[in-house]
């Protein structure tokens, strides 16, 4: 098994909690120092709690399964104050 499909599969175990709140994550990358490079998909994209769902979901489950991942990153992250930035229905 290649380390892009460990990561994957390690995204599997967590994706129906994504889709549970309508977003979801796309694996893009793995670079030469092991980051995971992603983008955060549907109400991911936009829930001023992303950075939240990266660091303590994501980048958690994936370096808890793969060990030889150092990190994940999200190309899209939403900033915190972003007027654009929405909670998803299911946790108004």
């Amino acid at each position: 098994m290649t380390l892009i499909q460990k990561v994957e599969e390690a995204i599997n175990n967590i994706r129906p909690y994504l889709e549970a709140d309508g977003g979801d994550v796309k694996v893009l990358d793995i670079n030469e120092d092991n980051i995971v490079k992603i983008e955060l998909l549907g109400a991911c994209g936009s829930c001023p709690m992303s950075t939240m769902t990266l660091k303590a979901g994501v980048e958690e489950a994936v370096k808890k399964a793969v060990p030889e991942i150092n990190g994940v990153e999200a190309i899209n992250i939403t900033k915190p104050g972003d007027p654009q930035a929405k909670l998803p229905d299911t946790m108004i």
